[in-house]
């Protein structure tokens, strides 16, 4: 008779980076570099789910339209994408990255999923912070999940984090985890706590708490043309605490954690009376928020 308390376990060991690129056509070369160092280093440290920053490739503060076009990139047909599709395929990862993409004449701040059977998929910003509006599009293609061999992942992109409705929606599509690529500029102060946290972690802490599901955001450091990066990645478990710890404010690093990446699926249900999705008082709003681009499906 099988054992009714043996533990099926979907093992992920989880990277995010956090570094300092830095924006101008003369730095691209020198950015991706660096990403592809450290893609190697959390290889060898065993992760085969790895988050790089938001616009890790290109930097953030782009000072025209003109240079914004100027990093911008189709997706998945151009050579960062591509590249990283390659490496991913060479060493068995999945990777989640961001940069602008070029689709027609518009914009978009773009993350994007790929894996050991290539490019996966991508997510468009759908909020956009300060002076983005001035470059970019907001995203038009909802919130995707995608299925992947390790568990569904989740996308999402810096500012999105200030609004609940995007983690619900992701996370009532099912995902097992949530990745977002940050770039946490310095906000109104004060920039963080006694502890030396940030308030984006908090809302990072926050969203995996009231979802149960992991989320991984990995941030940048630094400060580039008019804006400062406040560091802080962190990996949440489903309790919405951090695994290990939360990255310093000024640290070039790489943070780790090895989870059971399905087990998200049952932290919905606390106790003998409390379970999140049956809790929810969907005869008083809908399941999905009302976004109409995907099914809701049971975690």
């Amino acid at each position: 008779m099988p054992d009714q308390d043996s533990h099926r376990f979907s093992p992920a060991r989880v990277a995010v980076v956090q570094f300092n690129p830095q924006v101008g056509v003369e730095n691209l070369k020198a950015n991706s570099e660096a990403v592809y160092e450290r893609l190697q280093q959390a290889v060898a440290g065993g992760a085969n789910l790895i988050v790089l920053p938001e616009l890790a490739t290109t930097g953030y503060t782009f000072e025209s339209r003109e240079e914004a076009y100027a990093h911008a990139e189709p997706v998945p047909s151009g050579a960062t994408v591509t590249g990283w599709a390659e490496f991913a395929a060479a060493h068995d990862v999945y990777i989640v990255g961001c940069l602008p993409e070029l689709d027609g004449v518009e914009l978009f701040d773009t993350a994007v999923l790929v894996g050991p059977e290539g490019y996966i998929g991508k997510y468009r910003k759908t909020h956009l912070w300060n002076e983005e509006k001035l470059f970019f599009s907001p995203g038009d293609l909802g919130y995707p999940v995608f299925h992947t061999r390790i568990g569904r992942i989740g996308l999402l992109v810096c500012w999105d984090i200030w609004f609940p409705e995007t983690a619900r929606i992701v996370a009532q599509q099912g995902a097992d985890i949530i990745c977002i690529p940050t770039g946490w500029v310095w906000t109104p102060p004060p920039l963080y706590d006694d502890s030396g946290t940030c308030m984006a972690a908090y809302l990072t802490m926050t969203a995996a708490h009231v979802n149960n599901v992991f989320i991984a955001t990995a941030d940048r450091i630094g400060t580039e043309r008019t804006s400062g990066f406040m560091g802080n990645s962190l990996i949440a478990g489903t309790n919405g605490w951090p695994i290990d710890r939360i990255a310093g404010p000024d640290e070039d690093t790489i943070l780790y954690a090895d989870i059971d990446i399905t087990a998200s699926r049952g932290a919905p249900i606390w106790n003998q009376f409390n379970d999140l999705h049956r809790d929810r008082r969907t005869d008083l709003y809908d399941q999905l928020l009302g976004y109409r681009g995907g099914q809701a499906l049971p975690r």
